[in-house]
């Protein structure tokens, strides 16, 4: 099936807003029933990629997961969460970014309202990175509060397989934003909406000492400023829609994978 077509089945599915109340209150009752909720960013991604490249990452990928998940699994959507926490990208314009605050309340009063209503999981399916710490903080809070209901705070370039092969280095370890990764996958899904430009930027202008990374075991709470003067941290010349078909069947048959195995199993503990 075509990006298109994945998305068309599970929209007809697996979309918890088009259920009735009764219909919800029945789903939230099924064993083992689950909901993922898409979350990304607005945030700017180089001269070559739109501002809503990770929402549209969780957004398409997730709908193609449940199109290969089938329609009888107790599995259900929420519609995107569009912006997210994006401080390290307001020098750019367009960048929209909510306070870290506010976000983790949204998360927090919305699933609570899900674990009252009977749901046994929630899961975060993040497509941004700069906000992963952000959501477990949220996750644990959630999980305090309604221990009923257990929360899989998730990231979707983390968990599936055989990703980085794809890559070669040092764009694997160094391509941290709308780099080469990023502008495969929608010259992928939507190429209509990447640019013609292939920026190279993000270069350090001094190593980091022994042991320490932007991201990693020993990070730094880095600004694209600080790095960038494109937006873009890493090398995109060699992207291609062929690169980003083989990066988006990596992605959803990992994540398939993953889900199938969650709603056979009675994990995590509650």
């Amino acid at each position: 099936m075509t990006p298109g077509q994945d998305r068309a089945v599970a929209n007809a599915t697996h979309r918890l807003e088009q259920l009735s109340w009764p219909q919800a209150q029945r789903a939230a009752r099924t064993p083992g029933s689950t909901v993922v909720w898409p979350i990304g960013a607005f945030e700017q991604h180089g001269p070559q990629l739109p501002l809503g490249t990770d929402a549209l990452f969780a957004d398409r990928l997730l709908d193609a997961v449940l199109n290969r998940l089938g329609t009888d699994r107790p599995i259900w959507r929420l519609p995107l969460q569009s912006f997210g926490f994006s401080p390290e990208h307001q020098s750019f314009p367009g960048t929209l970014s909510l306070p870290a605050e506010l976000l983790i309340a949204q998360l927090v009063v919305l699933g609570g309202q899900l674990a009252a209503l009977g749901f046994e999981r929630l899961l975060f399916f993040n497509g941004h990175g700069g906000q992963i710490a952000l959501l477990q903080v949220a996750a644990r809070q959630l999980r305090a509060a309604h221990p009923a209901m257990a929360v899989l705070p998730c990231f979707l370039w983390s968990g599936p397989p055989g990703l980085a092969e794809l890559l070669p280095e040092p764009e694997r370890s160094q391509g941290l934003h709308a780099g080469q990764a990023e502008t495969s996958l929608m010259l992928h899904l939507a190429p209509e909406l990447v640019g013609p430009e292939r920026p190279v930027d993000g270069q350090l202008a001094a190593a980091p000492p022994p042991g320490w990374s932007l991201e990693g075991a020993v990070p730094e709470a880095w600004l694209m400023a600080d790095l960038s003067s494109s937006g873009v941290i890493g090398d995109t010349r060699e992207a291609s829609a062929a690169l980003g078909d083989a990066l988006f069947e990596r992605l959803v048959s990992g994540w398939q994978t993953l889900l199938e195995d969650l709603l056979a199993s009675d994990w995590p503990p509650r």
